[in-house]
């Protein structure tokens, strides 16, 4: 049975890994689709006051992580710059709140409370997200129905810079498991080659899951978590063990690093519902105890073979967890 969404509270600002697949895993966006997903997340993403971590825009899904801050009150004069930047200044809405501000002192209450609640929430951020880049798809391809396979994926994780990092080096190392590439700067449409190319949103974002307070020694940090040879991280220009070996030293009990088991497919980062350390978890888990069954006692679960670090995850996947795709 499926579980509902697991979510911090709205006082509390979270992190999330969200994933999200084309219907029947048909590989539908090409290279102008992907560049459609990555412009619309940098516009939306703002209008929602969402900070984009990392992105990877795959030819079957998505990948996002993002910090969704505490649900606040904006003032009027934010709501309608917001709009201008999001809708133009001629947009409806934009139009709507102006008026509003000039003739009334205010934002209509109807309007802004339906705006209040697309910010600060990412079930609301997701929704629109794919539901704008589906209307412009079944458009630009004179195409109709439904774009999405079912309801987005998502995990919460800790907010920690142990846990962030991990969820976002998985991701970005997406377009080499899929083998498309062998550095992910060369994959157009992830988040490092984004940030690699000058994104500041993204410098901000990558910072700050890393010990390096500025982009340029982030940016180093960061690279030493994606890149590794026969278990110690390293260059890029260094020959990394392939995935097939990987996975044998695994299964055998050798110590692999955090960028050799990244190379992997781990379910976990995408299917634990929670992310991060023991206490973390657990506290989540008392949070949403009544959708747990009652002899479950805590959360906590450690991720079955794979050795990253003290991270454990609210769901204990068993089957296909770990593999090469």
């Amino acid at each position: 049975m499926r579980m509902s969404r697991l979510k911090a509270s709205a006082d509390q600002s979270a992190v999330y890994h969200c994933v999200s697949r084309v219907v029947g895993g048909q590989f539908l966006l090409d290279d102008v689709g992907k560049e459609r997903l990555t412009r619309l997340l940098f516009k939306l993403a703002p209008f929602c006051g969402i900070q984009v971590i990392t992105y990877c825009m795959m030819g079957n899904h998505f990948h996002l992580l993002v910090r969704v801050p505490t649900r606040q009150d904006l003032p009027d004069a934010e709501l309608l710059q917001r709009l201008e930047v999001f809708y133009g200044k001629r947009g409806v809405l934009t139009v709507l709140a102006r008026e509003g501000l000039q003739t009334r002192g205010g934002i209509d209450p109807v309007l802004r409370q339906s705006l209040l609640e697309r910010m600060g929430d990412v079930s609301a951020f997701m929704k629109e997200f794919k539901q704008r880049f589906s209307r412009w798809y079944n458009r630009y391809h004179g195409r109709f129905g439904t774009l999405w396979a079912e309801r987005f994926k998502s995990v919460l994780v800790e907010d920690t810079p142990g846990a962030v990092r991990v969820v976002a080096a998985y991701i970005d190392l997406n377009p080499v498991r899929a083998g498309l590439v062998t550095d992910p700067k060369e994959y157009r449409f992830c988040g490092y080659a984004h940030a690699l190319a000058g994104n500041a949103e993204l410098h901000r974002g990558l910072t700050s899951c890393l010990k390096s307070g500025n982009w340029s020694e982030a940016a180093a940090e960061y690279r030493m978590s994606l890149f590794v040879t026969a278990g110690s991280s390293g260059r890029s220009d260094k020959e990394a063990l392939d995935r097939e070996t990987i996975l044998a030293e695994l299964k055998r009990g050798g110590e692999l690093s955090l960028g050799q088991v990244l190379r992997l497919r781990v379910r976990h980062l995408t299917d634990g519902l929670v992310l991060g350390s023991r206490e973390f978890v657990n506290e989540v888990f008392v949070q949403h105890r009544e959708k747990f069954g009652p002899r479950r006692q805590n959360g906590a679960r450690r991720i079955r073979g794979v050795p990253l670090l003290d991270i454990r995850v609210l769901r204990d996947l068993r089957v296909r967890a770990v593999g090469i795709q």
